[in-house]
């Protein structure tokens, strides 16, 4: 079941309407009127048919990016990195490879971590499991103000996440090969930017001020509402409560119906639950959400 809106008019319907009241002018220019409007429609949705989901994908994310990055987060943040910008050839690789079609289920992250995503553009982006079994390639700038503690090597980088080393362990197990685990999901970040304190220290979304937290959420909210339609996705995995908060109130503003949203246990070692066996854990919430079957072959 595909996702379903409840907004009462869409933009052709407003721009049908526009037309009715340009008639009265005369028959004449109520003709051509709707000519051009019916000619502009087709146009536009050539256009988009020309235009691959996963460029479009990649044009969310930028455009995301691009208004997050004209927020004021406080004084407290003193480094913001954006790895669909300086990552962006690992990011694009990941994206055309494995996104580049509609989903069934869309795992959502919170963010970028400094070792993750931060360093290879991929979610939950452990170095290893990026070139070697996903087969990433391409090149990593750096970001436009980069912290002494936290730099940033791309796939040369040592250090990994154990969110990453566990998530991805879970997704080859369950999968065996890329091309299983995403004929039908998807990995993608609520938020595409981390953030750094003057000591080098994560700051994560939720702890970021009220009034800071909640013009970033408005932006995230409207960009995960257009993933979630242009990939099709019927059921959203929130990896961790905030993901799955922020899904079920994105939906809602939205007025989006038929989309399932469920939560999987955060893998990150501050989580102690986490440190008990994550992955025998994770795997029963996926077959508790009635799921797991998107992850093998042959579902």
């Amino acid at each position: 079941m595909h996702p379903k809106s409840k907004k009462l008019k869409t933009n052709n319907e407003t721009t049908a309407e526009g037309n009715q009241l340009q008639s009265t002018g005369g028959d004449k220019v109520s003709h051509i009127a709707n000519m051009d409007t019916k000619s502009q429609n087709s146009t536009a949705e050539s256009h988009v048919d020309n235009i691959s989901i996963a460029q479009q994908l990649l044009e969310i994310e930028k455009n995301q990016c691009e208004d997050l990055l004209k927020l004021d987060y406080g004084e407290k943040i003193c480094y913001i990195y954006n790895p669909v910008d300086y990552a962006h050839e690992l990011h694009s690789d990941f994206v055309i490879k494995y996104g580049n079609w509609r989903k069934k289920v869309l795992i959502l992250g919170m963010n970028p971590g400094p070792w993750g995503m931060g360093q290879t553009g991929v979610p939950f982006g452990h170095v290893g499991y990026t070139k070697d079994w996903l087969n990433i390639k391409g090149s990593v700038s750096k970001p436009i103000k980069e912290h002494p503690k936290r730099p940033v090597t791309g796939l040369e980088c040592t250090r990994n996440e154990v969110s990453g080393d566990r998530m991805w362990g879970l997704l080859k197990d369950l999968s065996g090969s890329p091309q299983v685990l995403f004929s039908h999901l998807f990995l993608h970040n609520y938020c595409p930017l981390f953030f750094l304190k003057e000591s080098a220290k994560n700051v994560t979304p939720p702890e970021l001020k009220v009034k800071e937290r909640a013009r970033l959420e408005q932006i995230c909210d409207d960009a995960l509402v257009k993933t979630i339609e242009l990939l099709g996705v019927e059921h959203v995995i929130g990896v961790g409560n905030y993901a799955t908060v922020r899904t079920r109130a994105a939906l809602l503003k939205a007025g989006i119906e038929g989309v399932q949203v469920s939560t999987l246990m955060h893998p990150s070692p501050v989580n102690p639950a986490a440190n008990k066996g994550w992955h025998a854990i994770a795997t029963k919430q996926l077959t508790d959400s009635g799921i797991i079957h998107y992850f093998k072959p042959n579902p």
